[in-house]
């Protein structure tokens, strides 16, 4: 079931969300176009400007999330710290088996999701709206079990907590490299060697002799 608010959605994918695509590039850098990035590799620094949106996520239970590390943009939203809180604490209850289960597409490392919100509105909730990128990390297991993230909002935050609905959620394949195709044979039996046969001059014809230049 997708939030419908009257003209929101095209508004919301015209605005321009600059540090959903910092942290996404620094992401895309990692990987180096292969593999996952490490939870080892992320550096605070390379994503200096967009620290206090950023997050990191660990996946403590199929289609739950708690967060592992916040900015203080959080502590602005929800009006609290909120390491070792759920990640579904950000969205409102209609939505929450809705993000759970594309949490699971995030966990097994084929899915980038992105997330189009829209907060509560109501006495003191002035109109917020959002994107959320969820990026899939290995873990010290190797595991795609974590995820960096990063929460962009614009608009009035207003009286805390808020919460936000999603009005759309985007699930994009993580490209992977295509494997190495080796030639297979159309038959089972394994080729056979050819074996050139010995050459036996035709009767009648004389052997080919090493001619010299001095027999001319």
């Amino acid at each position: 079931m997708d939030l419908t608010f009257p003209g929101s959605e095209h508004k919301s994918m015209t605005q321009s969300f600059p540090l959903i695509q910092q942290v996404r590039a620094y992401w895309e850098a990692l990987r180096d176009g292969v593999a996952l990035p490490s939870r080892g590799a992320i550096d605070p620094r390379g994503l200096s400007g967009a620290l206090e949106h950023t997050f990191l996520l660990e996946r403590i239970a199929p289609g739950l999330a708690r967060f592992r590390l916040a900015g203080m943009h959080f502590f602005d939203l929800m009006g609290m710290e909120v390491k070792g809180m759920p990640l579904s604490a950000l969205v409102t209850p209609a939505f929450r088996d809705r993000l759970a289960q594309d949490l699971g597409q995030l966990f097994t490392g084929r899915a980038i999701l992105d997330l189009w919100l829209e907060a509560e509105r109501g006495l003191g909730l002035p109109a917020l709206k959002g994107r959320m990128v969820l990026l899939p990390v290995t873990g010290s297991n190797g595991q795609p079990d974590m995820a960096l993230g990063c929460l962009e909002t614009h608009g009035e935050i207003g009286r805390k907590p808020r919460r936000f609905g999603i009005s759309q959620i985007v699930a994009e394949p993580v490209l992977r490299p295509e494997p190495s195709v080796q030639p297979v044979l159309g038959l089972a039996e394994a080729p056979t060697p050819f074996t050139p046969a010995p050459f036996t001059p035709a009767r009648g014809q004389p052997h080919l002799r090493l001619v010299h230049s001095r027999d001319q």
